[in-house]
């Protein structure tokens, strides 16, 4: 196993029209942002798994196909008898970029506990990989931190995504709480310059000095939306650019680069601390030519290029 990921699997219901009233017709696609990280990861040739929880109802039924079809393993879905699939509505603006409303009161991916995980996954794979909308509400919260810590002692390399969805937090303190703490656990961050705003009110670069001098991480991956996304480690640093493309759905572009970026992490076999310039250019290259190609198709997990595409695009 390579790549176990913990958190949300979802319904993005994204708008496809609206009508004289301002109201919206919506298509249903497979989401949450571990489930299209880890779906990145599996396009592009590496082993994976999900540690998450969805419903047993008939959303929940189509993510375990879509999972099982997208070759991620599904031995750590857990399907709950007492609460609903979690379900995401997408709004989106002219440009193309999103906004978020949740029925998640509670969903099933919040009450996943510690003691349900299958904590062979953990022990079996490289990487361990988690987001911030499993520390959102009990007992999701606790699990996470229990696994991160799991995975830290057996000497797994830790990947997060900050991942902010405001409308999920009861407070604005509490989320940077939560977020600030994610940072404080990883070997490799791929963070958003919204996010690095939200979190230290500072450019893209200093965020990434910050990540590595004061949270211990060894390499930043800042996105930069249309503009692409600079990497950084504790010996290089390098700017890289997005293909030319027509953007119709942003969801999950983010997730697939960060998958993206780890699959060439792994196939590159070196400690990302060390990586140099011309390999942090690779890695940063590929992820974002995959995530920028994402966004000219619908949906998160549905949308990943093929790897040829990709290459073809560098």
């Amino acid at each position: 196993m390579d790549v176990v990921a913990l958190g949300e699997l979802l319904i993005d219901f994204a708008t496809i029209t609206t009508d004289a009233d301002g109201y919206p017709t919506m298509a249903a696609h497979p989401g949450g942002a571990p489930a299209n990280f880890l779906a990145a990861l599996t396009k592009f040739g590496c082993k994976t798994a999900l540690l998450g929880k969805v419903g047993n109802d008939a959303f929940g039924k189509l993510l375990t196909g879509t999972l099982i079809r997208a070759d991620i393993e599904t031995s750590g879905l857990i399907v709950a008898e007492d609460v609903f699939t979690t379900l995401a509505f997408v709004t989106f603006d002219e440009s193309g970029d999103r906004s978020f409303s949740f029925a998640r009161k509670p969903g099933a991916d919040t009450r996943m506990s510690y003691e349900e995980l299958n904590l062979k996954l953990i022990e079996d794979a490289k990487v361990f990989h988690f987001g911030t909308l499993s520390l959102t509400d009990e007992p999701a919260r606790t699990a996470t931190y229990k696994a991160v810590a799991y995975a830290k002692s057996l000497g797994k390399m830790i990947t997060y995504d900050p991942n902010l969805r405001k409308p999920l937090w009861s407070s604005m303190d509490e989320c940077k709480k939560q977020l600030l703490w994610g940072l404080s656990q990883a070997d490799v961050v791929k963070i958003s310059d919204e996010e690095v705003e939200f979190l230290f009110g500072c450019t893209p670069e200093e965020g990434a000095d910050k990540l590595l001098g004061e949270f211990g991480v060894t390499l930043a991956m800042v996105t930069l939306g249309p503009n692409g996304a600079y990497l950084k480690n504790k010996t290089a640093s390098t700017y890289v650019k997005c293909p030319k493309v027509h953007p119709i759905d942003t969801t999950g572009a983010g997730d697939i680069f960060g998958g993206s970026a780890v699959s060439r992490l792994l196939k590159l076999g070196k400690d990302p601390g060390v990586l140099n310039a011309e390999e942090l250019h690779y890695v940063g290259s590929f992820a974002s030519a995959a995530a920028s190609l994402s966004t000219e198709k619908q949906g998160g997990i549905s949308s990943i290029p093929e790897e040829a595409e990709v290459l073809a695009h560098l």
